[in-house]
Parts: structure tokens; C-alpha cells; sequence
């Protein structure tokens, strides 16, 4: 009986040190974890910020408004799990860096989006399926593997043709033509605005993606005296209306969509830059009724 004795007591020495072991071995996967998980929420923060100039949208007062960022190359996305479709998107553009654009790609679903957009839901509604980050200015500047990621469901919401393909088209072109050049820089944040009416929004749907009743696009030059420009278009236009007719301030849009646009702005220039309509310097009048390379 002792030998036995003396191979329990063995065994349980073994397994004392083995569970030591274990313990430690657990505690230090667990530092790599946090460090590790630290340092990628730290960059892809850095990150973030790089790609939305003074912070990505945040929610206000909405819950509606609730969202999560997904990145991609070239740009942000703020995306609703309620409306299941983006409420924003940011990117940066600059002049032109690659001439040579591909053709256009297919349409992709997105698996980050927990309810399924498939690239057929738009069939038959009489919506197009609406780029938020454009194909030609993402393509243009950030190149063609970012280009392919505009062509996400997640990036698209549904628009009347008249609106997708003329006056938001118009508008896009006068962006990367006009503006662009002119300041060397532009910051784009841009996305839906939906009913006010919750049930009336939850019913009006293409697929599962809410129908928005109309689109906000916010321009900024960044630097020590930034510079901003926005507009809200409606679904309902004919397509050869003056782009100036949509001219908006940022709190209009900040109301609209119970989202905080560039949430680290000093509230000073918060107040000066987004609380009015300032056209100086931007020469809207020379692109305002300008027709769209379609028309």
C-alpha cells in the first residue's frame, strides 16, 4: 500500500505543477491578448483618424443613430445593424493618382453585415443601388484594389435613378472635377437621411436595406482655417436642378441624422464651421448647372 500511496502523492505533485503551469501559461496568452488587442484598437484608431479628418461621425442624442465603423481601403463606413444599411461614409480625396481605371467591378456581399444584402435585393424595385464611396473618385485616387470595395453591398443605398444617375452624379463630378483641384484636398462624409416616422421607415424597405428619403453630402478642406460645403438632395428630383438649390448647413445635417460630424473639433470652430452656408472661395457658381457627363 505505500508504494501506492507514494504514486498518488507523485501524481498529485505532477498535476499540481502541471495545473502551475497551465495557470501561467493562460496568464501570459491572456497579457499577449489585451497587449495585443490594445495595440490593434490603438492603430486602428490611428488609423480611423487618418481617414476622417477631427474624428469619425458619432452618434448624438438618436439611438437610431447607433452604428459600427468598418474600414476598408480608401474608406469608412458607419453601418446600421437597424436600418441595415450605412448612415455614413468617410474618405479622403486628392488629385488623381492612377489615370489607368479598371472597369467596373461586380457586385459583392459584405459577410460583416449580420443581416444578408445580397446584391440581388434591389431587383425589381425601381431603386438603383446607390454608391455612397464612389467607384470613379475611390478608384482615381486610392486605386483599384480600393476600388473594389465600393462595390460592397454595405456601400450602396437604394436611389431613384433620376437622383443616382444625374443630380448625386452631377454632384460627385463636380467634387472630384472642381473641387478637388481647386483646394488640393477635400475630406467627404456623405450618407442617407430616413423618415422620421419609425414604423413608416421599418415598413419602407428594399430587401432588408431601409429606403432613406433623401442623401446628405458634407465637403470640408481640412487645416488651421478649414473650410466646409453641404448639401442634402431628396429622392424626388428631375436630375437638371442647380446644385446650389441643395446648399445646407452641417447642423441642419447633424439634426436630420442625430449624428456628430468631426467630434474633435474645438468648439469654436465647430460653431463657425458648421453652423451656417459659406460659398466664398469655393466657386459654386461655375459647377452649379453644369450637365453630367450621362446627360
Amino acid at each position: 500500500m505505500d508504494w501506492w500511496w507514494g504514486r498518488g502523492r507523485s501524481r498529485r505533485r505532477v498535476g499540481g505543477r502541471l495545473r502551475k503551469q497551465l495557470r501561467r501559461r493562460g496568464a501570459i496568452v491572456l497579457v499577449f491578448v489585451v497587449v495585443g488587442g490594445g495595440l490593434w484598437t490603438y492603430g486602428e484608431r490611428g488609423i480611423y483618424d487618418r481617414m476622417s479628418w477631427m474624428g469619425v461621425p458619432a452618434r448624438g442624442n438618436s439611438w437610431l443613430a447607433l452604428h459600427r465603423v468598418m474600414r476598408n481601403d480608401g474608406y469608412l463606413v458607419g453601418w446600421s445593424d437597424v436600418r441595415i444599411s450605412p448612415l455614413w461614409v468617410s474618405y479622403e480625396l486628392t488629385p488623381v493618382r492612377y489615370a489607368d481605371i479598371p472597369p467596373r467591378p461586380p457586385f459583392k456581399q459584405d459577410w460583416r453585415t449580420l443581416w444578408p444584402v445580397a446584391t440581388s435585393s434591389y431587383r425589381h424595385s425601381g431603386y438603383d443601388r446607390g454608391h455612397l464611396a464612389p467607384n470613379y473618385a475611390i478608384a482615381a485616387v486610392h486605386g483599384p484594389a480600393a476600388q473594389q470595395g465600393t462595390f460592397l453591398m454595405s456601400n450602396m443605398t437604394p436611389q431613384k435613378p433620376d437622383l443616382n444617375r444625374r443630380l448625386w452624379q452631377r454632384l460627385e463630378e463636380a467634387v472630384m472635377d472642381h473641387f478637388v483641384p481647386r483646394f488640393g484636398r477635400l475630406q467627404v462624409i456623405t450618407g442617407p437621411i430616413y423618415q422620421d416616422d419609425i414604423i413608416v421607415g421599418a415598413l419602407n424597405r428594399v430587401g432588408w436595406t431601409e429606403v432613406p428619403t433623401s442623401f446628405y453630402k458634407i465637403l470640408v478642406v481640412p487645416g488651421e482655417s478649414p473650410r466646409a460645403l453641404a448639401f442634402v438632395m431628396p429622392q424626388d428630383v428631375a436630375g437638371d436642378e442647380p446644385l446650389s438649390d441643395y446648399l445646407v448647413s452641417i447642423d441642419d445635417i447633424e439634426a436630420l441624422t442625430g449624428l456628430n460630424f468631426m467630434p474633435q473639433l474645438d468648439p469654436a470652430m465647430e460653431a463657425a464651421l458648421e453652423a451656417g452656408v459659406n460659398i466664398s472661395g469655393w466657386g459654386v457658381e461655375e459647377v452649379s448647372s453644369l450637365p453630367g457627363r450621362f446627360d
